[in-house]
């Protein structure tokens, strides 16, 4: 099939998961792009632009978008040009936690709300992300004065699906590499935003420091707007600790860091899957996540005791121990290591295409 990708949003996993797909999938997939910069006017205004660039949709037979373009919009802009649409939610307005200072527009909940209406079929990248997302939104149709559109919930349900993305991992065996020597090298490949919480990762280094751990740090990981300041003050504080310092370009670079590092540490506040994280420990690092979130689904349920922590205090207790006793990271490097390959794009695309055949598939005259 000849497949449209209109990724509105392309840096970052959302590029990653779009050119993972179309570099994979047995589909001739069509992927066209908008920078990865201010996603408000990308969501109401992204529509727009692919409506004139793309000139004949009628060509393709099938549509893929993500959740940060209105897909309504662009329907009635193609008119009965448009293909047979599939929306793929990183993310949800409804559920993605706000800035500080910052009040919650209600028009991209209605965007969220179109979209997934628009599609034939609408995928969410996670369970938590999937049932986050039911559990907000009958509440927020509530908020309306009057005439509540309370279908659209079993509407959406109905063409609702999990599917966890593909990921850019060696498949098979691999070797994530003998321990650098040194202290333990501590990963964050995280963006650098404040959803991500770098206050308390932050916090926790200066906790096992001042219990006398040693570590180095490489800060890794985009940032699509000003530097926050947890990270410039962090520079200055950790000095030398820090071996890298700002997002790596080659992908190639990128993975040897992963493969450097000993440990990789979230203390997301939102994640709706976490492809940082797998890459990080397919590539050896030991995670240590919060027992929230999609972070338990990651990890096989005999990993979780060891893995995911309760609360700044259990991380800053956990981390304490691999620090002084950096042995102890080799005992489980392996197992994690191939425990995340059942993400790599090779086992997963068959799953994808799929969900392009059964879109275009009619349908069944039976229900």
């Amino acid at each position: 099939m000849k497949v449209l990708f209109l990724n509105p949003f392309h840096g970052g996993s959302h590029r990653q998961f779009a050119e993972g797909w179309a570099r994979h999938s047995r589909h001739d997939i069509d992927l066209q792009t908008l920078p990865a910069r201010a996603w408000k006017w990308r969501m109401r205004g992204a529509a727009l632009h692919f409506a004139h660039r793309v000139e004949s949709p009628q060509k393709y037979d099938a549509l893929v978008t993500t959740g940060l373009m209105s897909l309504a919009d662009l329907k009635a802009l193609f008119g009965p040009r448009c293909p047979p649409a599939l929306v793929y939610f990183h993310e949800t307005q409804l559920s993605y936690p706000l800035p500080p200072g910052e009040v919650m527009d209600y028009q991209f909940g209605f965007t969220d709300i179109t979209t997934a209406l628009a599609a034939r079929r609408a995928l969410f990248n996670s369970h938590f992300h999937h049932d986050a997302f039911f559990a907000r939104l009958p509440g927020f149709i509530k908020m309306m004065p009057d005439h509540r559109p309370g279908w659209v919930v079993e509407a959406i349900r109905s063409r609702s699906a999990v599917l966890y993305p593909g990921c850019d991992l060696p498949d098979g065996t691999s070797d994530p590499g003998p321990p650098e020597p040194g202290p333990p090298l501590i990963i964050w490949n995280h963006r650098w935003e404040f959803d991500k919480n770098p206050r308390e990762f932050f916090a926790a280094l200066d906790a096992v420091r001042a219990r006398g751990a040693e570590f180095r740090l490489a800060l890794l990981g985009e940032n699509f707007q000003a530097v926050p300041k947890e990270f410039l003050e962090a520079r200055e504080r950790y000095g030398e600790r820090i071996v890298r310092y700002g997002f790596v370009e080659a992908r190639e670079e990128y993975v040897e860091w992963l493969r450097r590092g000993a440990i990789v540490i979230s203390t997301a506040d939102q994640e709706n899957f976490g492809m940082a994280v797998v890459e990080a420990v397919r590539h050896g690092c030991h995670p240590l996540l919060p027992r929230r979130l999609a972070y338990p689904e990651l990890l096989p349920e005999e990993f979780h005791a060891a893995c995911l922590y309760d609360g700044p205090e259990d991380l800053v207790n956990r981390l304490e121990p691999l620090l002084k006793r950096p042995q102890t990271l080799q005992e489980r490097r392996h197992a994690l290591s191939a425990a995340m390959a059942g993400f790599a794009w090779e086992r997963v695309i068959d799953r994808f295409d799929a969900e392009l055949d059964a879109l275009v598939a009619p349908p069944d005259p039976d229900g």
